[in-house]
């Protein structure tokens, strides 16, 4: 397996003083690959060089992923310092001290004495079964509450206190939300999991989260291709049709994909490109360290931006949302 060091990968610095990985590696996949294949995967990840992993509740491959951890510690290939382990709380685990159970099951099925980073999964509690289509919506779904939200950050923060987490971070939140819920926070968050990527660029929000020193991480950072058919629409852009970045990518003698690494590290965000194939994942790390794209290119990719969100999370609806958009509290148009 090629190898790519550490040491080369550039390094984001939170601000309560973490330095964490400018990319890490996803793993979300159970809609599409075994808990076992992602595992096999991170384990992979792990011996090439990847130092920072994105996990969740909800992708049910915590137990997996956790016995490839604890073998990578025991065969002496890195050990835990070396790594920055992230994870979510589920939507259905808002309620008081269901945070701090949540917490300790990813804490037991990883195998971990403590997470470095540990985020709100979704900004409300409406609750869906993994793989579940706009059918299998929770008729109990409702709108995003300030005081909902912020007894589940209280708990979030607890976390801090106890030791059991370094960090704790927020997930799909707007600027709307934002304004709401930061002046609040005894703890603020250091980072912001949000989709981020060519076709998507979420500028204003980017600059939001920079401003008030938020790392924004960055999912579905390739314009997400294999997403589930939920988050789908007729005419959604593909971003690996983009003239823009297929002309950039021919310049480099790469894959779009690649670009988009390139990018995403360059502008400051941080990528979590999920495969299970080792010439991909390792090939996205490595590029990351290499042939870094030119300011007129990074311009380029810039002015390419088509405001096109593809994970719309439709499943989390409530009955008097208007669409999907209420869910973004309509801050993509204020994007055109």
């Amino acid at each position: 397996m090629e190898k790519v060091e550490p040491a080369l990968v550039p390094q984001r610095k939170l601000s309560n003083g973490m330095v964490i990985p400018g990319i890490g590696m996803g793993t979300f996949g159970n809609d599409r690959f075994s808990a076992e294949q992602t595992a096999d995967a991170v384990y992979g990840a792990i011996q090439a060089g990847y130092r920072l992993f994105d996990c969740a509740a909800a992708y049910g491959n915590e137990k997996d992923i956790g016995k490839v951890f604890e073998k990578a510690f025991a065969n002496g290939i890195v050990q835990r310092q070396d790594l920055t382990i992230m994870t979510k709380v589920w939507n259905d685990m808002h309620g008081k001290g269901d945070v701090l159970v949540a917490c300790a099951t990813s804490l037991r099925d990883l195998r971990l004495d403590y997470l470095d980073i540990y985020m709100v999964h979704w900004p409300f509690p409406n609750y869906h079964a993994p793989g579940a289509h706009l059918e299998g919506r929770n008729p109990d779904a409702v709108p995003f509450s300030v005081d909902e939200y912020m007894r589940t950050w209280r708990q979030m923060e607890r976390l801090v206190d106890m030791g059991l987490v370094k960090s704790i971070g927020m997930s799909n939140m707007t600027i709307t939300k934002l304004e709401q819920v930061l002046p609040l926070c005894r703890i603020k968050p250091t980072v912001l999991e949000v989709e981020i990527n060519p076709t998507f660029q979420q500028p204003k929000l980017f600059e939001y989260c920079k401003a008030h020193d938020i790392l924004p991480i960055a999912f579905s950072p390739m314009g997400s291709p294999c997403r589930p058919e939920r988050d789908t629409e007729e005419g959604d852009v593909v971003t690996f049709e983009m003239p823009e970045l297929r002309k950039i990518a021919k310049a480099h003698n790469c894959h779009p994909a690649l670009i988009c690494m390139k990018w995403a590290v360059q502008r400051g965000h941080v990528p979590i490109p999920f495969s299970i194939y080792e010439n991909e994942y390792v090939g996205n790390l490595r590029t990351v360290t290499e042939d870094i794209l030119t300011e007129e290119e990074m311009e380029t990719l810039r002015k390419a931006d088509r405001n096109a969100r593809l994970i719309k999370g439709k499943v989390f609806l409530w009955e008097s949302a208007k669409d999907w958009r209420d869910i973004w509290d309509g801050e993509d148009e204020e994007n055109n």
